[in-house]
C-alpha cells in the first residue's frame, strides 16, 4: 500500500507532516507531491521539498491525503489537477483522507454528499450534503476526513488502520500515544 499526501502552498504542517511521519514508521511507503513544485511553503512559513511533483505517478498508490491549512486548502480546491486525481481515487474505491479545511474538495467534487465527514469549524457549509459529525474523526466508507491539527495523530492513525490495521497498536504503543 502506498499512501500520497498532497502538499500546496499554505499546507498545514502538522496535518501534512504527521500522516507522513506515521506511515514511514509503519512501514508503509508515504510520498508527499507538491501540487506546483518540489520546495513548498506552509501556512507558519516552513518550507519543505516534497518528494515529487504532482503526476501520473500518482496513480499507482491507494490512498491520497489533503491537509488543511490556509491557503493550502483552497490552493487544493481549486486544482484542476487535484480534483481529478481525488475525484478518480473516489470512483476506484480508494481512500481518499481529508482533515481541518481539506474537506472542501471532498464538498466540492461532491464525495461527501451523503456521508458522514467532519472538518475545522466554520467549513461545514462547504461540505454539501453531508451528515456533519463534530467528532476528531469520521469514516465512511472509502473516505476519512479529519477535524483539524488536534486530530492530526487520530486522523493517521485511522488511515494506518485503514491499510495495515496490524501495525496500529504496536506504533500507538511505541509513540506513547495511549
Amino acid at each position: 500500500m502506498k499512501v500520497a499526501v498532497l502538499l500546496a502552498e499554505g499546507f498545514e504542517t502538522i496535518e501534512a507532516l504527521t500522516t507522513v511521519d506515521i506511515m514511514r514508521r509503519a512501514g508503509v511507503e508515504c510520498s508527499t507531491f507538491g501540487t506546483k513544485g518540489i520546495e513548498v511553503t506552509s501556512s507558519h512559513s516552513i518550507t519543505i521539498k516534497a518528494d515529487k511533483i504532482l503526476s501520473e505517478e500518482i496513480n499507482s498508490y491507494d490512498v491520497v491525503v489533503l491537509p488543511g491549512g490556509m491557503p493550502g486548502a483552497v490552493n487544493l480546491r481549486d486544482d484542476e489537477k487535484v480534483n481529478e486525481v481525488v475525484g478518480k481515487f473516489y470512483q476506484e474505491g480508494k481512500i481518499v483522507a481529508a482533515i481541518c479545511a481539506g474537506p472542501i474538495t471532498l464538498g466540492k467534487l461532491g464525495i461527501v454528499n451523503g456521508k458522514n465527514a467532519t472538518c475545522y469549524p466554520g467549513f461545514e457549509d462547504q461540505l454539501i450534503g453531508c451528515n456533519y459529525k463534530e467528532e476528531l474523526v469520521v469514516v465512511d466508507g472509502n473516505v476519512i476526513t479529519g477535524r483539524g491539527p488536534a486530530s492530526a495523530i487520530p486522523f493517521a492513525f485511522e488511515i494506518l488502520n485503514n491499510i495495515l490495521p496490524e501495525k496500529v497498536e504496536q506504533i500507538k504503543k511505541a509513540m506513547l500515544f495511549e
